[in-house]
């Protein structure tokens, strides 16, 4: 028998409780039961999210929420400011083409984070832009950027900032109301610890406002659709009734927890494996100061290949860590460490790193890595 262990950035591990009450019997979804249920949800939602906005839950992935954002606030020849830093800003950017924005893509580079300057003079030379895309945790590179600093900036200006929070929200320090970020979109597969299949999407009243004269053509994604629903307590399309039950139970474990302390736990973790893999010699892929809390990248070297060592983990150990995408791949691996992960999680992930490097050839000191990530754990690291 081999215990299995998914350290990636998404989906991640369910909790227990969270299996169980989606389990539960099937309800209708117009009924009066359902729309007391997601009432509920809403509610705790609004907690995590930090808003007082109205947050709608969509049957799709965060791609889906994405989608949404922009199907609604951008017009077609809108001009649009996209900060990308790796494949899902990228992948922003070509949701607003796709929807006939012009795109005014700005990239930093995969493993830098988002340079507030180059905003700023960008937002100063064109007050038309419609909208600014940035994501908050770039997942394929291991790097977060500063939405309270961008939202800062488009606080003044007419753009609608819009956020992909899909793999920080719940995980990492997020404020929507405090900081001023328009819209805001999430999944369940991440940091809130459910299987794929929901989106979480909030609009601000500036956001509302220019969503207004939306001309673009949609259906599934109809933001009045989905308000009209919602002033009922309904969806505006089919939901998944199960996830619904099984997000109450994951919200309900995240505030018994208490977010702040969530929050710090995950920075904990995060440090406490950085450490850990620096400790073995290896380097980690973007500066520290820009990593994740949610998910770790580390660089590969001429001393070893990172999809052998991704190989031996998961067929050996049963430990799955993620690969890199794009022209990343084959040259980083990543270690997811978000939702449903504790302590002892992280030293199992750090000393199965260590037995893999050993039997590919790596030059490592068994122990070495853990004993740092205990140490940080402990709060006794030098």
């Amino acid at each position: 028998m081999q215990k299995k262990y998914l350290m990636i950035p998404g989906p991640t591990p369910i909790p227990p409780e969270v299996t169980l009450a989606m389990s539960r019997p099937m309800i209708g979804h117009r009924s009066g039961d359902f729309a007391k249920l997601h009432e509920r949800v809403v509610a705790k939602l609004k907690q995590v999210f930090k808003t007082q906005n109205d947050i709608f839950i969509l049957t799709n992935s965060g791609t889906g929420g994405m989608e949404m954002a922009v199907a609604n606030v951008v017009n077609p020849g809108d001009e649009v400011l996209a900060l990308s830093t790796g494949n899902f800003g990228e992948r922003f950017a070509k949701i607003a083409k796709e929807y006939g924005a012009k795109v005014d893509m700005v990239d930093f580079g995969w493993g830098n984070a988002v340079d507030l300057a180059v905003v700023e003079e960008k937002l100063r030379q064109n007050p038309n832009y419609k909208a600014v895309l940035a994501t908050h945790n770039e997942t394929s590179t291991g790097v977060k950027n500063d939405i309270a600093g961008i939202a800062a900036l488009t606080k003044n200006h007419r753009a609608v900032l819009i956020v992909d929070a899909v793999s920080s929200l719940g995980g990492m320090e997020f404020d929507t109301d405090g900081w001023g970020v328009d819209v805001v979109v999430t999944g369940s597969q991440k940091a809130l610890m459910l299987p794929p299949g929901l989106a979480f999407i909030s609009f601000s009243q500036k956001a509302l406002e220019a969503a207004q004269d939306n001309k673009n053509p949609k259906f599934y994604f109809s933001l009045p659709a989905a308000k009209k629903a919602l002033a009922e307590w309904n969806t505006a399309y089919t939901p998944a009734v199960s996830l619904f039950f099984g997000l109450e139970a994951a919200l309900d474990l995240i505030l018994e927890e208490g977010l702040d302390k969530v929050i710090k736990r995950h920075k904990l973790l995060a440090k406490a494996c950085r450490e850990g893999v620096k400790a073995l010699g290896l380097k980690l892929f973007p500066a520290e100061e820009n990593a994740s809390d949610t998910v770790t990248a580390v660089a590969g070297d001429d001393r070893y290949d990172p999809e052998q060592l991704r190989k031996v983990l998961r067929t050996k150990y049963g430990v799955t860590f993620a690969g890199g995408q794009k022209d990343l791949k084959g040259k980083i691996f990543r270690i997811g460490h978000m939702g449903y992960v504790d302590k002892l999680d992280i030293i199992v992930a750090i000393g199965a790193l260590e037995m893999a490097l050993k039997e590919i050839g790596y030059p490592v000191e068994l122990g070495a890595g853990v004993k740092k990530a205990m140490e940080v754990i402990t709060g006794g690291e030098a």
